[in-house]
């Protein structure tokens, strides 16, 4: 039976996300900020789970209700066959609400009411008192507590959406980044920026302030078809709606589309010793199944002014530091401004970068083709795209 799912994503990412969900053949039903909501059987999820390079987090919703007082909040929720969902040995937690032109907008009395209708719920069903949780399992009370199933609350236009996380860990974890450096960008914005720049495989891609190496890896990872979230489990399997056999087919699926035998010219370089032995590493983990493919691409201790392509004309992709992650907003703005200096040795090349600095173009000197606001992690950023260094 058809389930509606939620993946959220960075503010600016859900037309990327909205992309991807239809490129696994599930349909897209609503978008708009941060969130994509689609339809899709148990197999459409797990898809989403393992698939998704730009979203942070895929969730069930498990009804969509109206709720203009408690009361209607309270039985909404009450009703809702929460025992198909959650496992005996599962707590239960409210992780997040968010309210929106609504009569409901006390976002803590959301919590309270949301999270004591699913438990009476439950423990009506199971005869029981209470639900498992941490400090019960640490008084030996024999609860056998396995962690907490999350939920969150959204209600627009007096309208509740309750969804269940499937994710457990973000899906920004994809799990090759133990060394992530002062201020990693995340996986999945890493991602999001490289599918709005345009890039494609068959085209050079360099970035000249690697750090940990997350943009050049992902797109290592979307060159070779390697899904996303083939090294890392879900909260799904701890819930009662899981289904080894459909997973596993799903995996075997993902797993048949990795192609190493595709020509990838991408390459980066940062002046930090400690970045690129970072970025090496993560890399090798990333791609964990072939050991060598490291040697396929290039990454070398080199200034941003020194860098210099081997290829013809392609994309530079980057992620300069800039003052809220790293050192200061004056230290920032130098670096903006010897970014000039790239057009020297990249003619012609396309110039993608994210920075949280809205006056960007002031300091590098030329105005951008395109500016697009999108968030990384809670910080609000600018993607600045050029068509020609």
């Amino acid at each position: 039976m058809d389930k509606t799912a939620v993946a959220l994503c960075a503010v600016g990412a859900e037309k990327i996300v909205s992309n991807e969900i239809r490129k696994l053949g599930l349909t897209v039903s609503e978008s708009g900020f941060g969130r994509v909501r689609f339809k899709t059987d148990l197999c459409g999820i797990y898809r989403a789970l393992i698939g998704l390079r730009a979203a942070d987090r895929v969730l069930l919703e498990t009804a969509c209700f109206e709720a203009r007082d408690f009361d209607a909040l309270f039985e909404g929720v009450r009703e809702l066959p929460w025992e198909e969902y959650i496992p005996p040995e599962l707590g239960l937690k409210v992780a997040k609400v968010r309210t929106n032109r609504s009569k409901l907008g006390a976002e803590t009395s959301i919590q309270a009411i949301v999270h004591k209708a699913a438990a009476e719920r439950l423990c009506k069903k199971r005869g029981i008192n209470r639900l498992p949780s941490a400090l019960g399992s640490s008084q030996g009370d024999g609860s056998g507590f396995a962690g907490e199933a999350e939920l969150r609350v959204y209600i627009e236009k007096d309208r509740a959406s309750v969804l269940l996380d499937l994710s457990g860990e973000p899906l920004f974890r994809r799990g090759y980044r133990t060394q992530g450096g002062p201020a990693p960008l995340r996986e999945t914005t890493a991602a999001a920026i490289i599918l709005l720049s345009g890039w494609r495989r068959k085209f050079p891609l360099y970035d000249p302030f690697c750090g940990s190496g997350t943009i050049l890896i992902e797109a290592a990872l979307y060159a070779w078809d390697i899904a996303p979230g083939l090294s890392r489990q879900f909260f799904l399997d701890k819930l009662l709606l899981s289904d080894k056999d459909i997973e596993s087919n799903v995996r075997e699926e993902f797993l048949g589309k990795v192609d190493f035998s595709r020509l990838v010219r991408i390459g980066g370089s940062d002046s930090e010793a400690a970045s690129v032995e970072a970025a090496s590493s993560n890399l090798e983990r990333a791609v964990a199944m072939n050991r060598e493919i490291k040697h396929h691409l290039p990454l070398k201790v080199l200034s941003m002014e020194k860098a210099a392509p081997a290829d013809e004309a392609g994309f530079i992709i980057t992620n300069p530091p800039y003052g809220r992650r790293l050192g200061d907003a004056e230290a920032s703005e130098k670096t903006y401004a010897e970014m000039g200096k790239l057009a020297r040795n990249f003619c012609g090349w396309k110039l993608a970068l994210i920075t949280d600095h809205p006056g960007f173009e002031s300091f590098f000197g030329k105005k951008a083709d395109t500016c697009k606001e999108i968030t990384n992690g809670a910080i609000r950023s600018y993607l600045y795209q050029y068509e020609k260094l």
